[in-house]
C-alpha cells in the first residue's frame, strides 16, 4: 500500500504501564521515539524509573505534559477504567491525538464519542501478549512481527490514523485496518473465546485429579496457557466484549453439543474433528502471509472503506 507523506511523528504518552502499555513504552524508546508514561501505582512507576524510563504517578501532570507537547496519547488500562480515563483526557489534553491498546474497540470508540474526542481518536489493538502481567513482564520485543489492528471507522482523522499506524510499524508490528465493530466480532472468536475454552479445559482436566495433571503434556499445556492470565484481567477483557462473545460462545456450545450427540449415538466425533482440522490448516496457510498490495491514499475520498476491504483480502499496511 502507499500513502500520503507522513507528518512529523509526535512524542508518545502511554497511560498505564502494565504488560502492554509498559512494553509499548519500552518498544517506543527502543525505536527512537520520545516516550513517557503514567501509572497509578507508585511501585510500578518506581520500577519503570529504575529501568531508565520516563514515568509518573501524577495523571494530571502527565496529561498537561502531553498537551504541551501535542503527544499521541495511548490508553493502556483495563477496559472498565477507560471511560474515566477518557474523561480526564478530555479535560486536560483534548486536542491531543488519541489511541489505545485495549482488546475491544467499540466501547473505547463510544467513550471517545461521549467525551467529544471522536475527531482525535483512532483505535488500536496489538495482537500480542503473554499470561504474565505488570511491569516486570514487559518486553520491548513483544510487538515484533505481531499484527496491530488500527481502527478505520468512517470519518477517522487521516493524520491521526497515520500517527497510530506509524507507531505500530516503529515497534515492529504489521498493521491491519478494521472497523471497531468488525474487530470486536473477530476477536471474540480468535482471542476471547479461547480464554473460556482454556478455562473449561483446565477445570475438566484438573477435576480428574493429580494423576491426570501429572500426565498432562503439550496439548493440555498449550490449550490452557491463557487460563493462567489474571482472572481480573480476563474478566475485564471478556465482559467488555460480551455481545460478540455471546454469539461465539453460543456457536461453540452448539458444535460441542452436536459432537457429543454424534459420539453418543454413532460412536464418532468425525464432523467436529474434520471441520477443526480444515480450519487450522487454513490458519496455517494464511498466517504470516500478506495479501496483494493495494494502493490507498490516506485521506482520499473513501480511503477508510478501501483499507477495510483490502484488509478483508489479507492486505497488511506497510507504510
Amino acid at each position: 500500500m502507499t500513502h500520503s507523506a507522513p507528518t512529523q511523528q509526535p512524542s508518545i504518552c502511554v497511560l498505564g504501564l502494565g504488560l502492554i502499555g509498559g512494553s509499548l513504552l519500552r518498544a517506543a524508546v527502543a525505536a527512537g521515539r520520545t516516550a513517557f508514561g503514567y501509572n497509578r501505582s507508585q511501585e510500578t512507576v518506581d520500577a519503570a524509573l529504575a529501568d531508565g524510563y520516563d514515568a509518573s504517578a501524577d495523571l494530571v501532570a502527565t496529561l498537561r505534559r502531553a498537551a504541551d507537547t501535542s503527544a499521541l496519547i495511548v490508553l493502556a488500562t483495563p477496559a472498565p477504567t477507560i471511560d474515566g480515563l477518557v474523561a480526564m483526557v478530555a479535560q486536560h489534553a483534548p486536542d491531543c491525538p488519541l489511541t489505545d491498546v485495549v482488546s475491544v474497540k467499540q466501547p473505547v470508540a463510544d467513550a471517545a464519542h461521549a467525551h467529544g474526542l471522536s475527531h482525535r481518536y483512532v483505535g488500536g489493538h496489538p495482537m500480542a501478549g503473554t499470561s504474565e502481567s505488570g511491569w516486570p513482564a514487559t518486553d520491548p520485543d513483544l510487538f515484533s512481527g505481531a499484527v496491530w489492528v488500527v481502527g478505520t471507522d468512517d470519518g477517522a482523522d487521516p493524520q491521526v490514523w497515520q500517527m497510530v499506524a506509524q507507531l505500530a510499524l516503529d515497534v515492529g508490528s504489521r498493521v491491519v485496518a478494521a472497523a471497531s465493530d468488525e474487530h470486536d466480532r473477530a476477536v471474540a472468536g480468535i482471542s476471547h473465546l479461547p480464554h473460556l475454552t482454556a478455562a473449561v479445559t483446565a477445570v475438566v482436566g484438573a477435576g480428574e485429579g493429580e494423576l491426570a495433571l501429572r500426565l498432562a503434556a503439550g496439548s493440555f499445556r498449550d490449550g490452557t496457557r491463557v487460563a493462567g492470565t489474571s482472572p481480573t484481567a480476563q474478566r475485564a477483557m471478556l465482559e467488555a466484549n460480551s455481545t460478540a462473545l455471546l454469539i461465539a460462545l453460543s456457536e461453540t456450545i452448539d458444535r460441542l453439543t452436536y459432537a457429543r450427540d454424534q459420539l453418543r449415538d454413532q460412536g464418532t466425533v468425525e464432523t467436529l474433528v474434520a471441520d477443526g482440522y480444515r480450519a487450522r490448516m487454513h490458519y496455517e496457510k494464511v498466517n504470516g502471509v500478506d495479501g496483494p498490495p493495494v494502493a490507498v491514499t490516506i485521506g482520499a475520498p473513501g480511503w477508510e472503506a478501501d483499507l477495510r476491504n483490502a484488509a478483508r483480502d489479507g492486505a497488511v499496511w506497510t507504510g
